[in-house]
This record gives C-alpha cells, sequence and structure tokens, in this order.
C-alpha cells in the first residue's frame, strides 16, 4: 500500500515558498485536499517540530501565510553566521539586488526580477539576514506580495542620512553609463561592509 507522506510534501512546499509562505488555500490547492484536511497536516507537521528537539526549524503563521523559521533558542548561533567576517560580502546578485531595491522602493520581488531579469529569492534572504532590506508591508491586489525597503543599517553602513541622499539617477540614461554607476555603487558598498 502506498501511503503519501504529506508532512514530507508540505515541508517541501514550505521550503520551496520561502519567505512568501503559503496560505491554507495554496496549500489545499496544491495537495488536492480540504482546507480541514490541510490544516491538519499543517498542524501534524507543525507539532512535529516543536516536539522533535533536534530540528533547528518551527512553522510560523504571519500575515495569514504558513512559512518555515528558525527556532528562537537558536538566534545566538544565528548572529554569529550574520556577523561572521567570513559572511560579510556579497555576491554582485545580492548587490544588484540592493541597489534595485534602494531606488524603486517599496518594490516586490517579481518587480526586482523583472528589472535583473533573474529569480532574486536567495539575494533577497542574504539582504534580510544582513538586515540591509526588510519587508516594508504588502502589495496591493492578487497575492498581496510582500514589499521591501532598505533598513537604518543600509543608510548607515553607506553614512546617508536618509534614502534621499542616494546619488541621483539621470533622466536621461544609457545603458553603458548605468552599467558603470552601477559598478562604483556595488565598489562604494564592499568596501564599506569589508571596513
Amino acid at each position: 500500500m502506498n501511503l503519501i507522506n504529506w508532512s514530507s510534501i508540505l515541508e517541501s512546499l514550505l521550503f520551496a515558498a520561502g519567505d512568501e509562505g503559503l496560505s491554507l488555500k495554496q496549500i489545499a490547492e496544491v495537495l488536492e485536499v480540504e482546507e480541514h484536511k490541510a490544516n491538519e497536516i499543517v498542524e501534524e507537521l507543525r507539532q512535529g517540530y516543536d516536539q522533535d528537539k533536534k530540528r533547528g526549524i518551527k512553522i510560523v503563521l504571519m500575515a495569514n501565510t504558513y512559512q518555515l523559521a528558525t527556532k528562537k533558542e537558536n538566534a545566538i548561533y544565528l548572529k554569529k553566521l550574520v556577523d561572521s567576517p567570513n559572511t560579510s560580502t556579497l555576491s554582485q546578485a545580492a548587490l544588484e539586488t540592493l541597489a534595485i531595491i534602494a531606488y524603486k522602493q517599496p518594490i516586490t520581488r517579481t518587480e526586482i526580477e523583472e528589472i535583473r531579469g533573474v529569480k532574486t529569492e536567495r539575494p533577497l534572504q542574504t539582504l534580510m539576514a544582513k538586515a540591509l532590506i526588510k519587508e516594508v508591508g504588502r502589495a496591493e491586489g492578487t497575492g498581496r506580495a510582500y514589499l521591501y525597503g532598505t533598513t537604518k543599517e543600509f543608510l548607515d553602513y553607506f553614512g546617508l542620512k536618509n534614502i534621499e541622499e542616494l546619488p541621483q539617477l539621470p533622466e536621461k540614461v544609457n545603458e553603458e553609463f548605468v552599467q558603470e554607476e552601477a559598478d562604483l555603487f556595488f565598489e562604494k558598498f564592499q568596501e564599506t561592509i569589508n571596513s
């Protein structure tokens, strides 16, 4: 008899959804079950995480979406990881994502991906972990996607009093000029976080 391992499937779905999370309705639709059954599956996995002291993650409900999150008792180690000198450099993808957020905030992940032309989930996670960006609300319309903006830490890194002190982008730009400006921005940022 082939039993479906709902907990395993839900864990994979929540991991893949990342910080966007999944609503109970979405979980029910993907698993092709009624919402009450989806709720039972979520509750079973949540209790499993809570009872197993060897697990470092848990399920949280935020803004009507279920997400995977780290357990609070591990926070000191996560802080060490984030503060570690080995993790202070940012990838080109993270730098590009940060520049887009800085100039276009508040902005959704989809809008960032349209500008960059590639997925941005990992860069967003990195920037959130380093407290350079944060969720600043939800977009209107279907899905109510998270809106991202920069943080006080971002301003501190660049020595800015407020976001208006960012260098102005010219109204008429050519692609080469934009790339030069972006390179200067990234270079300045890299120097700041490495010093």
